[in-house]
């Protein structure tokens, strides 16, 4: 079949056309992955975020997966890597996250704000601070923010104790570790603590609580484009304006989601000189 000179300049045209739209149909068809930090069990965790970004999906029209893992550090390697899209992070991943990889807060609770717990069996020996010198205390991970890393910083450097840590995997074992009366005590956060169930808590006396911070953002890798940012940011902050959604973001610890900044919430973390107790995830 002979193609005329007419039909050759179609062919071209209708080619350039596709070079042109390619790139904004594969951004529309993108998967956003949005990794979670594993204060909790992954069947927990799962059960509280699966609603959640079912419900952002919906709101955006934007295609998102769900990352689940088993343990902290894990979770620390992907992130610090820059692999997740979005990620729930604890407030000095924020720090890290922001040095290695740029990840910009987006949403934060402005309800609750973190503090840090060092929680003691209720009928147990320990019954002050310096009780816990030379005790071994169970951290959910080494750098879990409020619940080890300023924990233990406060240990150390604010009462001059010694003490050795024992690294479990999530808040939820540490709870049951003291309870059961496999450490003297253990690192938490308040926020953990307050969604364990009455039998957990009865047995459980907090001994100490850290200065409060702003709590964990849901941080946004810089590589997402801005329309998809100010997408989900609007969604999550939308759904607080709903009395409907109160159990849904209860349960992922947004009970009122407000915008995050940096320079306001996470930045005043930088001088608090936790670096010298990180622990580089394996």
């Amino acid at each position: 079949m002979k193609i005329t000179v007419q039909s050759r300049f179609v062919i071209a045209f209708l080619a350039m056309v596709l070079l042109v739209i390619s790139p904004a149909r594969a951004e529309e068809t993108s998967t956003y992955e949005i990794a979670v930090v594993p204060q909790l069990p992954p069947l927990t965790t799962h059960k509280a975020w699966a609603p959640f970004v079912e419900r952002i999906e919906q709101a955006t029209g934007l295609k998102l997966k769900l990352k689940i893992y088993d343990r902290i550090p894990e979770f620390e390697v992907d992130t610090f890597a820059g692999k997740p899209d979005f990620a729930f992070m604890n407030p000095y991943h924020a720090v890290m996250a922001k040095k290695s990889q740029g990840y910009i807060p987006l949403v934060r609770d402005g309800a609750n704000l973190l503090k840090g717990i060092v929680v003691v069996a209720t009928h147990g020996p320990i019954k002050k601070i310096e009780d816990l010198n030379g005790k071994e205390i169970a951290f959910p991970a080494p750098n879990a923010y409020a619940a080890s890393l300023y924990v233990r910083a406060r240990l150390s450097e604010t009462f001059n104790l010694k003490f050795t840590p024992r690294y479990l995997e999530t808040h939820t074992d540490v709870y049951r570790h003291v309870v059961l009366g496999e450490v003297m005590a253990g690192g938490a956060v308040n926020t953990t603590l307050a969604r364990e169930s009455d039998d957990i808590r009865t047995q459980l006396s907090i001994l100490y609580e850290t200065p409060p911070s702003a709590p964990h953002p849901f941080s946004a890798h810089p590589r997402v484009p801005q329309a998809a940012r100010d997408a989900v940011k609007s969604a999550i902050i939308q759904l607080g304006s709903d009395p409907a959604n109160a159990e849904l973001l209860k349960a992922v610890q947004m009970k009122e989601p407000v915008g995050a900044d940096y320079t306001r919430d996470y930045q005043p973390l930088e001088k608090l000189g936790l670096e010298k107790f990180v622990v580089p995830s394996k």
